[in-house]
């Protein structure tokens, strides 16, 4: 490959890998990351850079809790977010064309065009054909934008540098934050929802599990980047969003980011797709079975009840039952995509609001937020799309491709813990949700990896 080539797109036989350059800390990145750089290289850069802060920071950061209009934070109606993400994603699609049209070819897959197809059936069927098609415009745009993200890194250690700036900037955010203003960065006692989560770390995020999710994710960015050759700065990486994990109590993303740690260590000794196919994907069954599966049966609920464990997962059960009842009325198309929550719908078969459902903003687990407002067919498409073919992918990089390396494996562990996440919180589709975004960099990244070679 040439110095001007990008790190993905266009099949050709293994290139070297080079020797990584070791930096010591950020500024050693952006060294790097400024020599010899040619006015459309510094674009990709900056467009990469300019995506993932957005979408790490937002346009919104550090919410005051306090205030009696924060859910109008969570609507996805500002304008300002839909100009800003529709505005990058035509640049990253101009950017990501003009070297590698092919790679961009390759997501035009039968699998894929079935889900666009539904997605705007979604939307035809909605119970709120307005919302839906808001929604979904914003989603599309992110989806897009995330899926140029790869293509834009010149080469592995680009990519390196890059992710390193950007993770390293939203943690000095998320610090400094806590230290200049942490009644806004800090769970504060006088927050209108959820006050008892007061002195939980959230940094420039509105809610400490947000936070959590995102460090979790960092760990097995720092872990890339330590490998890749940036010793220091994956240090830091690792250290930073080690201790946030921590002070945010996310006790959940905690035991979930161990698991993706073991998970990816049995993936080293289950070299079949079917053994890892039952690695990958059992304890997201598993999850589902012991949390979800416990309003649909009674033994199931009893067994979870003998556990040392909060058998209601924190007053989850309540918004599941109500949502598993709800499914029933429209099991197979759903309510429309993004139109359930917050709804007249919601509000009338909750007793107008007097239960949780009637104001929750989610049911927190993605598969029945799925399986709501798309139906079943939804939900089957997106196990397709985003779990069976994600892990296919890897498989594919490493016996056909051969493009193993650390960020294959940090992008086999986003999408790991994304995946199991989705059995306690709801992100898929959520427009320009964080995990969602970094959930989709892993699955465009795979899909990359798996069909073209890279520097």
């Amino acid at each position: 490959m040439t110095p001007q080539q990008p790190a993905f797109g266009a099949r050709r036989p293994a290139a070297s890998m080079g020797v990584a350059v070791p930096t010591s800390n950020v500024l050693g990145h952006l060294r790097e990351f400024g020599a010899g750089l040619s006015v459309l290289r510094l674009a990709r850069q900056a467009l990469f850079l300019a995506a993932l802060l957005l979408a790490l920071i937002t346009l919104k950061p550090f919410a005051d809790l306090s205030r009696l209009d924060v859910g109008d934070l969570v609507t996805g109606q500002e304008t300002m977010t839909y100009a800003t993400f529709g505005a990058l994603a035509l640049a990253g699609l101009l950017l990501a064309m003009r070297d590698h049209g092919r790679a961009l070819a390759s997501l035009v897959t039968p699998t894929h065009l079935a889900l666009v197809a539904w997605l705007g059936v979604s939307v035809v069927l909605s119970q709120d054909h307005a919302t839906s098609g808001k929604r979904l415009a914003l989603t599309a745009a992110v989806m897009l934008l995330t899926a140029c993200l790869p293509l834009l890194a010149q080469t592995r250690t680009e990519l390196r540098n890059l992710l390193a700036i950007a993770t390293l900037v939203l943690l000095a955010v998320c610090y400094v934050g806590m230290i200049v203003a942490p009644e806004f960065a800090v769970h504060q006692a006088r927050d209108l929802q959820e006050p008892g989560l007061a002195g939980n770390w959230r940094g420039s995020f509105g809610h400490k599990n947000a936070a959590a999710a995102v460090m979790a994710m960092l760990l097995f960015v720092g872990v890339a980047v330590f490998r890749a050759g940036g010793r220091v700065s994956g240090l830091a990486i690792l250290g930073l969003s080690c201790v946030f994990l921590v002070g945010s109590e996310g006790k959940s993303s905690f035991a979930l980011s161990l698991t993706v740690f073991a998970l990816t260590g049995a993936f080293a000794v289950v070299r079949s797709f079917g053994g890892r196919m039952l690695v990958a994907i059992g304890p997201v069954l598993l999850l589902n079975v012991f949390t979800v599966g416990t309003v649909m049966s009674d033994g199931l609920a009893s067994i979870v009840s003998a556990l040392p464990i909060d058998s209601t997962f924190t007053g989850r059960t309540d918004i599941w039952r109500f949502s598993i009842a709800t499914i029933a009325a429209r099991p197979i198309t759903g309510y429309g995509f993004a139109a359930f929550w917050g709804t007249q719908t919601v509000r009338d078969v909750s007793d107008e609001g007097a239960t949780w459902a009637g104001y929750a903003s989610h049911s927190h687990n993605g598969y029945v937020d799925t399986t709501l407002t798309m139906g079943a067919v939804g939900l089957f498409l997106l196990l397709i799309v985003f779990v069976l073919g994600p892990l296919r992918n890897y498989q594919r990089l490493q016996f056909e491709a051969g493009n193993t390396g650390p960020f294959a494996t940090m992008f086999l562990q986003i999408w790991l813990f994304g995946i199991l996440l989705s059995s306690m919180e709801s992100f898929f589709f959520d427009r320009s949700d964080v995990i969602w975004v970094l959930f989709l960099f892993a699955v465009f990244g795979l899909h990359f990896l798996a069909r073209f070679r890279t520097r």
